[in-house]
């Protein structure tokens, strides 16, 4: 049969969470036994500097609107006081590179990937679930009922995130304030002025096609930081 969780470290553990967060969060009165791996992988977290750990997946955490970057600095805290950066090895707010194109003026920014949500990187014991599940702002491990589920190495990707945490380059998501139907001025040197309504929008080449009362509703193609929607 598996090893128990050590009972005295984790009373430890719930008297210095309950402190924190004035009992906000409760750890079950019985918590499942773990396996031998992730027992001893749990005894020997303050032992090294490993910083990889094969055991490890990655998990998404559900947060407070808001509350991404505070629960990110609180774990990354929690792991350090408490040693177990071999058992929690990264958390991740996924941020991404966007442009903007709004009332013909173009800027770069960055936004989440994933509002409401932090990617965790860490092997699964009740120490490690206890530690993020309580950590505030935390409101639950995403998963059928609550269940932790690993996100499979194509979901990551998707969210351009490698196995290995990094941030995949991937093709900058684009936003204009515009919609087919939309009435616009062109506001470039050679038809200043111009006006006509959207026909089609193309994201991916950053162009927008007009069609140009002035020629008839002849349709002309421009770039997003040609045209301003107009008021």
């Amino acid at each position: 049969m598996a090893e128990a969780l050590d009972t005295k470290g984790l009373a430890e553990a719930q008297e210095t969470d309950s402190m924190a967060n004035n009992g906000e969060a409760e750890i079950p009165a019985e918590t499942p036994e773990m396996s031998a791996e992730g027992q001893e992988a749990e005894n020997n977290a303050g032992e090294t500097e490993q910083v990889d750990n094969p055991d490890a997946k990655w998990y998404v955490v559900h947060t407070y609107s808001g509350y991404e970057n505070k629960v990110k600095k609180d774990l990354e805290k929690a792991i350090e006081n408490r040693k177990l950066q071999n058992l929690i090895l990264e958390v991740l707010v996924p941020m991404e590179e966007v442009d903007e194109y709004k009332e013909g003026a173009h800027k770069s920014s960055q936004k989440k990937m994933l509002p409401g949500y932090v990617l965790v990187h860490m092997v699964h014991t009740d120490m490690t679930w206890y530690v993020v599940r309580n950590t505030r702002g935390v409101t639950g491990f995403v998963g059928p009922g609550g269940d932790l589920v690993p996100l499979e190495p194509e979901e990551l990707a998707r969210m351009g995130i490698s196995t290995g945490g990094d941030v995949v380059r991937r093709e900058r998501p684009v936003y204009i304030d515009l919609q087919v139907g939309d009435m616009v001025v062109i506001t470039s040197e050679q038809f200043q002025g111009m006006t006509g309504p959207v026909r089609s929008i193309n994201e991916s080449k950053q162009r927008v096609t007009i069609a140009v009362d002035m020629f008839g509703g002849a349709t002309l193609e421009l770039g997003f930081g040609e045209v301003r929607k107009m008021k």
